[in-house]
């Protein structure tokens, strides 16, 4: 299996370089008990090119349950039936924000092959101790990368709180409550994410983001 190092895209391994003994330490910390998503997963949001990036999507961190987490923030495999109820009402948000049908997939990469990174403040979790992973630099290193992201002028959409610390560092974000069950109907729903920030994307003469999944 490949090391969190190893799973950069070179130009992440670049702008990251001041950042890459705290990985290792976060990872040596991370192996010592069980956690989520699988190794080889676990960066996968930074294995796409970072001067593609237009749009980056922060939550908060990855799904408990085994069966979901992919290393894309709320994305699931494709062969999943039953989704988790944060992406569900993601779904439902952009069935009310654009019209579009919804998915039949939870696989999210279609948006990242279009520039979106999607990606978690916290990148592992112990699926027995929700809360044990954040203290273990995660937030450091996310707080590095978002500002690297605002340096570039990328779009940021900001869900729940843990997200919402990172606002400072850009130039435009579009924030609300976490899409998860228990935060949703408190300004999740009616916040028009997707339609929102493709008018950015338009107004900086970029092309807005085809948000449709099959």
């Amino acid at each position: 299996m490949s090391t969190f190092q190893e799973q950069l895209h070179p130009s992440w391994r670049l702008v990251l370089s001041e950042q890459l003994a705290r990985l290792d330490a976060i990872e040596e910390l991370v192996s010592k008990s069980e956690y989520l998503p699988q190794r080889d997963l676990v960066m996968r949001a930074f294995s796409m090119d970072m001067d593609e990036i237009k749009v980056v999507i922060f939550g908060q961190d990855p799904y408990p349950d085994p069966k979901y987490p992919v290393g894309l923030a709320f994305s699931v495999d494709p062969k999943l039936v039953k989704l988790p109820q944060s992406l569900k009402n993601i779904f439902r948000e952009l069935k009310d924000d654009l019209g579009l049908a919804v998915p039949d997939s939870g696989d999210l990469k279609p948006w990242c092959e279009q520039g979106v990174l999607l990606l978690n403040r916290v990148l592992t979790i112990n699926p027995s101790d929700k809360t044990s992973h954040e203290k273990l630099g995660w937030i450091d290193f996310t707080d590095y990368v978002a500002r690297i992201l605002g340096e570039r002028e990328v779009v940021a959409i900001l869900w729940g709180s843990k997200a919402q610390e990172l606002q400072k560092y850009f130039k435009d974000s579009i924030t609300s409550p976490h899409p998860s069950p228990l935060s949703a109907h408190r300004g999740f729903f009616g916040s028009k994410p997707f339609s929102r920030t493709n008018e950015l994307l338009r107004l900086r003469g970029q092309l807005p983001i085809n948000w449709e999944l099959k």
